[in-house]
């Protein structure tokens, strides 16, 4: 018996996003999907009908996958794959397996030769590095930051100096409610002529990209409570 594939499924980064932001593609593989792996379960049903595919969305099945995910129940998870059916994966937000624990699906499908099928679709990492003018060539991904201010501000002391002996470019996010608390401390502990950029609610309707010095920012008052924001640190 052939078997399904495993798929990549972009969601909305802002939300003000719907469904002219995603791609046909990405739509033609949802109306031929019954089964999911999400972050979220509402947030996925509520995702997969704003795009109004004339889907019946109690016949689709959602599994939920979040932080506190047990990757031993994959096997039974995945079954839906084995019998040939298709299957998705969604995050609360772009694209999955970055910053979720989505990632624990697809390794599991590469050690059962499963295919893995990557949509196109929108990456808050991307489009904040990007927009950033910063080194695009060399950078790391370091996910959430420590919530615990001392292990935080040690954290950013160590994505600086990184930033300013090899030229990488730190890319880093947070929990909206925590980014003006971000704000706060990086403009404390990073030197006046850093360079951080934030790109907030990128492909939104109040999207809004802004890459200064610290010695600048310290002098702003930027609002940042609550919006979606990616942060990208480094040298010109």
């Amino acid at each position: 018996m052939e078997k399904g594939k495993l798929y990549l499924i972009p969601t909305y980064l802002s939300s003000t996003n719907n469904g002219d932001n995603i791609t046909n593609a990405v739509k033609n593989v949802i109306r031929k999907t019954s089964y999911y792996l999400v972050e979220n379960v509402r947030t996925a049903r509520r995702y997969i009908a704003s795009l109004q595919l004339g889907l019946d969305i109690e016949t689709i099945h959602f599994e939920s996958m979040d932080k506190h995910f047990d990757e031993h129940a994959l096997p039974k998870l995945l079954k839906p794959l084995l019998a040939g059916e298709n299957m998705g994966i969604l995050s609360e937000a772009g694209l999955p397996a970055i910053a979720d624990p989505g990632n624990l699906a697809v390794r599991y499908a590469h050690q059962e030769d499963l295919e893995v099928v990557c949509l196109e679709g929108a990456s808050s990492i991307i489009l904040g590095l990007i927009s950033s003018g910063l080194n695009g060539q060399q950078f790391t991904f370091h996910g959430y930051l420590p919530i615990d201010s001392l292990l935080r501000e040690k954290k950013i002391k160590a994505m600086e100096q990184t930033a300013l002996s090899s030229g990488y470019s730190q890319v880093f996010m947070e929990t909206p409610y925590r980014n003006q608390q971000l704000l706060t401390a990086l403009c404390k502990v990073l030197r006046p002529d850093t360079i951080l950029a934030i790109g907030a609610d990128l492909t939104g309707q109040e999207q809004c990209t802004r890459s200064k010095k610290i010695s600048i920012w310290k002098k702003g008052d930027l609002k940042l409570a609550k919006i979606p924001c990616i942060f990208s640190m480094g040298i010109y």
